[in-house]
């Protein structure tokens, strides 16, 4: 009896017992429905093969499939004083920092690197929404000022992702700060003659479109992307009118001049490619997937007296 019940019946168990999915294989697509496997969604940049709605992607994930063979070189950013504020509301500010940490993989809400995009060098930053709504901090303001100094220095034009909920209430008047900080390193880029290129990802409102977000040479967005400043229900009660059906939607800022261009994320890196290589004078570059280019080629343009070299990043 010990033998059948130690021994057959957890064989027979495990052959006919149902395997356990992990929860992580499905995604569910918040404006269809559709239930998508990952490595399918993956494939397709996080976005739906049944609707093409634009779900959220990492910005090393978007770095990955922008940059020639996924290489890329990080940037480092000075770190900013850790909660000059002290601040606390159900949570203190470093407990919120540490979670949002652990969400993301990520130091903070903004990914800078450079590298090469069909050919040509440029410098990148990505904010993620993921990580604390990808509001914007000091080091976000320091991220930007640091991706603009590199390219005045290297002679190379800036792109800029971006999805936040506006200013991190937990800084206080030291994230509006960024604002003005962040404009002015824009205008760094203007006087040097460099081109800067912003993407608008959903969504991207607040203190961070009445700056840097609005500020391109070009402006693209990616489909249905929430783009305004204060929201729709805001405005509503203090016009005291219904606003327009798609109101703050990308098809909508693009219909009444606000946008040059609508462009699909699977469809962003040869769009990105043509229009850089326009705005320096280059002849056009060849569509579709380049190979990789030579072993870490951004590195070659870090200063070598630097101690603390960046790192290269390669997709798998």
């Amino acid at each position: 009896m010990n033998w059948i019940t130690n021994y057959v019946r957890p064989r027979i168990n495990s052959i006919f017992s149902r395997r356990e999915v992990p929860e992580n294989l499905w995604s569910k697509c918040d404006e269809c429905g559709t239930m998508l496997f990952h490595r399918e969604l993956s494939e397709n940049l996080n976005v739906c093969t049944q609707c093409d709605h634009h779900m959220g992607i990492s910005p090393r994930a978007r770095f990955e499939a922008l940059f020639d063979g996924g290489i890329f070189t990080e940037i480092d950013v000075p770190a900013p004083i850790a909660d000059p504020l002290h601040f606390k509301d159900q949570k203190k500010y470093p407990e919120r920092l540490k979670a949002a940490q652990k969400k993301t993989g990520e130091k903070e809400a903004m990914l800078v690197a450079e590298g090469e995009i069909g050919r040509t060098p440029i410098v990148a930053c990505a904010q993620d929404f993921s990580f604390m709504g990808g509001s914007m901090s000091m080091y976000v303001g320091n991220a930007i000022v640091a991706a603009a100094e590199r390219a005045v220095e290297m002679k190379r034009p800036l792109i800029l992702f971006s999805a936040a909920g506006g200013a991190r209430m937990q800084e206080g008047i030291l994230g509006l700060m960024q604002m003005p900080r962040t404009t002015i390193a824009v205008q760094m880029l203007k006087e040097a003659g460099l081109p800067y290129i912003v993407v608008l990802t959903h969504p991207t409102t607040g203190g961070v479109t009445a700056s840097y977000a609005m500020l391109g040479d070009v402006q693209i967005a990616e489909p249905n992307a929430l783009i305004g400043f204060a929201g729709a229900r805001v405005i509503e009660q203090t016009i005291r009118e219904k606003l327009p059906e798609g109101f703050q939607r990308a098809e909508y800022l693009l219909d009444h001049g606000m946008l040059d261009r609508v462009t699909k994320r699977t469809e962003m890196r040869d769009e990105l490619i043509t229009i850089v290589r326009m705005l320096l004078g280059l002849p056009p570059a060849v569509k579709g997937d380049l190979p990789a280019p030579a072993p870490v080629p951004a590195a070659e343009t870090a200063p070598a007296a630097k101690e603390d070299a960046p790192k290269a990043n390669k997709a798998d």
